[in-house]
């Protein structure tokens, strides 16, 4: 049984919107309501016991790595911080807002990845860019399953017209998102021509970021959107293709071990309980293994 403990001392602070999180930014609306399931997703929700989760995983490829209230935001900045460095970024926000504020009121820079269009996008956001975490657009694009990945799709059938319209559109739905990183997405990720639009369209923005999550080994998102000019990144490993507690703590564990090895690491994980459980559970581990957790625009380039 995985137990709390006390956090890492890197905490967010309240960070000023930029002109196009000012242009864009919609009126908040406070999430009150208990989490219905969404309709949209391909996701059941979790409760808040450990032992309950979404069913989905992460797109199964060669490439997919595993191992098996906010609270009150500091004023004063954090210092630069030095070593390992490993981000955590955790996908699908916006629909089981219990679990996702139990990450918000974490101290720890941990960056949320909301969906566009779903029913607490706006909510979860506001609250996480409140508590200084990173809020990212987590955009829905097509698989090589055919699994509906949510409203918002980036489909490959779509002109170029098209896409640049979607892109734009999911924007808007999470206008305070510094970055953006691909919701599914194995088959789009994977077409040059897809991965062109969706970038020059990004790029147009100013100032986004593109996390890769590598959901195909063929994918070419990083690629493509470091030549469109983005700050780019690519996520290192999946934390939860299973929803267990001491999975998710051991794989965590495995992405200390790689920001020590390499300097630094990009950790994804989902609004799961016993992802939740885990990341709680394992952080003292690392900052006693001198490894820091930062947000996630500071591992772009």
């Amino acid at each position: 049984m995985l137990a709390g403990a006390g956090y890492l001392i890197v905490r967010g602070a309240p960070r000023p919107m930029s002109a196009h999180h000012r242009a864009h930014r919609p009126t908040l609306a406070a999430a009150t309501a208990a989490p219905a399931t969404p309709s949209t997703v391909t996701t059941d929700a979790p409760s808040i016991e450990p032992s309950a989760s979404p069913e989905s995983s992460p797109e199964s490829s060669p490439d997919v790595t595993s191992a098996g209230a906010a609270s009150s935001a500091a004023s004063a900045p954090s210092p630069q911080p030095s070593g390992p460095l490993l981000a955590i970024v955790i996908d699908d926000c916006g629909q089981w807002p219990d679990i996702e504020h139990g990450f918000i009121a974490m101290p720890e820079a941990i960056t949320l990845s909301v969906l566009p269009h779903v029913r607490y996008g706006t909510a979860i956001a506001d609250a996480a860019h409140a508590a200084g975490k990173d809020v990212i657009l987590h955009l829905p694009m097509e698989p090589r399953s055919g699994v509906y990945p949510g409203p918002g799709e980036v489909k490959v059938s779509m002109s170029d017209a098209a896409i640049t319209a979607q892109v734009n559109d999911d924007l808007a739905s999470v206008p305070l998102a510094d970055g953006v990183n691909n919701h599914e997405g194995s088959r789009a990720t994977s077409d040059d021509r897809v991965m062109r639009t969706v970038s020059a369209a990004l790029a147009h923005h100013g100032g986004l970021f593109f996390l890769d999550s590598r959901t195909s080994a063929a994918t070419v998102a990083e690629r493509d959107a470091a030549a469109a000019g983005l700050r780019v990144a690519r996520r290192d490993v999946f934390l939860d293709d299973v929803a267990d507690a001491n999975a998710s703590a051991d794989a965590l564990r495995h992405a200390g071990a790689l920001a020590k090895a390499n300097g630094s690491a990009i950790a994804i994980g989902h609004p799961r309980a016993t992802t939740l459980a885990a990341v709680r559970a394992v952080l003292p581990e690392l900052e006693r293994d001198g490894i820091t957790i930062v947000p996630l625009r500071s591992l772009v380039h």
